[in-house]
């Protein structure tokens, strides 16, 4: 039983997917404070807000809720909307996926077709028909166009 479980820790695959999720973690940290650091004040200064996570919009409320004493972390009053935290959210996305692609699936798409031995070419699917020299399935023993026998 413990044979099994250290075979299938030391696999490959587990081992890379461990490391993944660990460098994963630490590159969402550093996208995550590029987006809140440096991207994020450059398009609050063409908004305006000193804080671009502060950007709400204020709906009409249909009815008045008093909010709960005391207020729970995180808490929204009805008619906010935050479309700056949304929109923090999406840049770091934009950058992760941006990041991932160019910095890992073009060099390794790069690498894995410089590594991957050539295809053999198909084989010719048509032959020549010698009489009227037109093209004709390989597989053919008489000519479609001038019904000349052809041989194999």
């Amino acid at each position: 039983m413990l044979k099994g479980f250290r075979d299938f820790i030391l696999r490959g695959n587990v081992v890379d997917l461990a490391v993944a999720v660990i460098i994963g973690a630490a590159f969402g940290a550093i996208t995550s404070s590029l987006t809140a650091d440096v991207i994020t004040p450059m398009i609050s200064a063409l908004v305006g807000a000193p804080d671009f996570s502060s950007l709400v919009f204020h709906m009409p409320t249909l009815r008045t809720i008093t909010p709960p004493s005391p207020l729970p972390a995180g808490y929204v009053p009805p008619g906010e909307i935050h479309i700056g935290k949304f929109l923090n959210a999406l840049i770091s996305f934009l950058l992760n996926a941006a990041a991932i692609y160019f910095l890992i699936v073009v060099p390794m798409k790069y690498l894995m077709k410089k590594f991957e031995p050539a295809a053999p070419p198909a084989p010719p699917a048509t032959k020549v028909c010698p009489q009227c020299l037109s093209d004709i399935p390989v597989a053919a023993t008489r000519c479609k166009f001038c019904t000349e026998p052809v041989a194999a």
